[in-house]
């Protein structure tokens, strides 16, 4: 499974399309792989407000502690958010995903600089994330 604006699909917040990430793409060849956008699978349009997560991780906002909101004016989409995780979490589980990339520093799939909300709840079942 792979987040999709990684492989060049038109899923960026910002409706830009941006060339597949060569480092990613090296590392799916040869494999299988399903492009997901969380945020999408969440009901979030195409190009939307970019948001972050305010007040903690993308675990506390799976705990009710935290918040995804816009930048722009702090509209609350937190609901989507996990929405599009827990919708990722059933595509992982039927399709027996053993392997995740997903794009850095996002509120849906970061990993490192800011844990995302699905890479949370992925995690939380025994995922294996990678981030580019």
């Amino acid at each position: 499974m792979v987040s999709s604006c990684l492989v060049g699909l038109l899923t960026r917040y910002d409706g830009q399309k941006k060339p597949p990430a060569p480092e990613c793409m090296a590392r799916l060849k040869n494999t299988v792989w399903i492009p997901v956008c969380p945020e999408q699978l969440g009901g979030l349009p195409t190009p939307r407000e970019s948001a972050d997560i305010v007040g903690g991780t993308g675990r506390d906002v799976l705990d009710g502690k935290a918040r995804v909101l816009t930048k722009k004016d702090n509209t609350d989409c937190t609901q989507e958010f996990i929405r599009g995780a827990e919708q990722v979490l059933s595509i992982a589980r039927n399709q027996n995903i053993s392997t995740v990339i997903f794009k850095a520093r996002s509120p849906s799939c970061g990993v490192t600089s800011v844990l995302g909300v699905t890479t949370a709840l992925l995690q939380k079942h025994g995922f294996k994330i990678i981030e580019f």
